[in-house]
């Protein structure tokens, strides 16, 4: 019995042990405690012809500010870097909207089961004084996919939800982690 104590209060210490990671080493090594974040510009092309068979991109009214408030949400539900005003920040991430997709990825006689959205965005993060861009990323996405029935279903906005949540998460995580 005494042995069994043992082994489980090692792997007990291991464990606990091993749950250490953060991030913080990352943007501590930058010496950047504070973000400000643009509000995203809508550069979606609602006009130009899709080619995979429908005739204009679709899109979803105000996407611009569900992200950016995702985004800033995220920020502040992570804690790296503290979210600000532009003159009281450290660095600036500049952001637009370039393109929405929602694409069938499931169809069942012809009537499609399952969606997936896709959003598109160039960003940019600039040092807020020396304005030097620290990097940038071009069709930068986050996705989602929904169910459009069964006992799964969610509605077009649900996704989108799902879908602005996984692309702020990955836009604090690039910013974060990549330094």
């Amino acid at each position: 019995m005494n042995k069994l104590l043992r082994y489980f209060l090692l792997l007990l210490a291991v464990g606990i042990a091993g749950c250490g990671y953060t991030t913080r080493a990352y943007v501590e090594k930058t010496g950047y405690s504070a973000i400000y974040v643009k509000p995203f510009v809508n550069k979606v092309d609602t006009t130009s012809e899709y080619s995979e068979g429908r005739r204009f991109k679709t899109y979803y009214p105000l996407l611009e500010n569900k992200i950016t408030n995702a985004v800033v949400d995220k920020y502040n539900m992570d804690g790296n870097l503290r979210v600000t005003r532009e003159e009281d920040a450290d660095v600036v991430l500049k952001s637009e909207l370039t393109s929405y997709r929602r694409e069938a990825v499931r169809v069942s006689d012809e009537n499609p089961e399952e969606y997936r959205i896709t959003l598109f965005v160039h960003m940019v993060l600039l040092d807020n004084k020396t304005k030097k861009v620290l990097w940038e990323k071009n069709d930068f996405a986050g996705d989602a996919s929904y169910f459009a029935s069964g006992p799964s279903a969610k509605s077009e906005s649900q996704g989108l939800d799902d879908a602005c949540q996984d692309l702020a998460r990955r836009i604090v995580e690039t910013t974060v982690e990549v330094w």
